[in-house]
């Protein structure tokens, strides 16, 4: 059925992480599909406004860190660790999870989002985004 699922998951949001796994589990498990999970760090003015110049060690750590979390994430998932593996990038969520999906070309991706509210009315929400363009199904949970 699925032979590639992309997660992309916000470390910060380790609730709604908790909210995806079983999913995703439950649908590597059928088909024993090959999962990668991705993080964005988006990159805010403010953050490279401060961290100028030192952005690139910033950068470094801010990744080092994420790769870690997900690292620890996959050693505690009930699939087989070939099948497992992670990315990290840069940039805005959206865009890079997109982009990422073009590269990969996954069979599903697999998101969490959370409860609209005022924000997400006006801005739209990152999930809205990638449901809206990707090229791929995208299973969203709640």
């Amino acid at each position: 059925m699925y032979q590639s699922i992309l997660v992309p998951i916000d470390i910060v949001e380790k609730e709604l992480t908790k909210k995806v796994l079983p999913h995703v589990t439950y649908l590597a498990q059928l088909s024993n599909a090959n999962v990668k999970f991705f993080h964005v760090l988006p990159v805010a003015s403010a953050i490279v406004n401060a961290y100028s110049f030192g952005f690139d060690e910033f950068k470094d750590k801010a990744t080092l860190q994420a790769e870690q979390w997900l690292i620890e994430l996959i050693d505690h998932i009930d699939l087989p660790k070939e099948n497992l593996s992670y990315a990290v990038a840069f940039g805005n969520p959206r865009d890079e999870i997109l982009s990422i999906a073009n590269e990969l070309k996954p069979d599903l991706i697999i998101l969490g989002s959370r409860r609209p509210n005022i924000s997400t009315h006006l801005l739209g929400s990152n999930a809205a985004a990638v449901v809206r363009y990707a090229k791929t199904p995208v299973l969203v949970i709640r």
